[in-house]
């Protein structure tokens, strides 16, 4: 019998669109505060560009975040960018806390968006998190989203678009 593997392989053979999904470690919050969510949204933000990965959502929080982006053939995969990301964060937290070695980040998840519908719904989900996970009763005053930016430098049609998707049956982990 072959063993079975922890965790959902993630293959990136080509370009394209994905949302990514990324838990800390028992879901604990070590991410709290203002520093601490500049800290994760920043290196999310500097890596991003250093890998080629364009974000175009994203919502960042104490246990979690999301982000959908698009890739291109250049780009390097998901995995060696998460893990820089990670990394850094991870030693960053760690330093300040005074927990050398503590595991910080537990895994992340990733779907390939292939379909309009599933991008745009997905971009509404990313865009609404804040106010799924009642940090804010509109998403747009959540600074560690992209709501904000969204809503100012996209079409007022296009953001009207997005936001008539529906995020009832898009499938995420996103039980914290």
């Amino acid at each position: 019998m072959s063993s079975w593997p922890h965790a959902p392989a993630h293959h990136f053979e080509e370009a394209g669109t994905y949302m990514v999904t990324a838990g800390t470690y028992r879901k604990e919050h070590l991410f709290k505060g203002e520093a601490r969510l500049t800290l994760l949204q920043d290196r999310l933000f500097t890596l991003a560009l250093k890998y080629r990965w364009q974000l175009q959502a994203w919502a960042v929080f104490e246990n979690h975040y999301h982000f959908v982006a698009v890739t291109t053939d250049e780009s390097p995969d998901l995995a060696r960018f998460l893990s820089h990301l990670h990394g850094d964060t991870a030693r960053e937290a760690n330093r300040e806390d005074h927990a050398a070695g503590r595991r910080v980040w537990y895994q992340f998840w990733d779907t390939r968006l292939t379909y309009e519908r599933s991008y745009l719904a997905r971009l509404n989900y990313v865009h609404q998190n804040p106010v799924k996970h009642h940090r804010v009763a509109a998403a747009h005053l959540y600074p560690w989203c992209s709501a904000r930016w969204f809503e100012r430098e996209a079409s007022p049609a296009f953001v009207r678009t997005v936001a008539s998707f529906k995020t009832d049956r898009v499938k995420v982990s996103d039980d914290f």
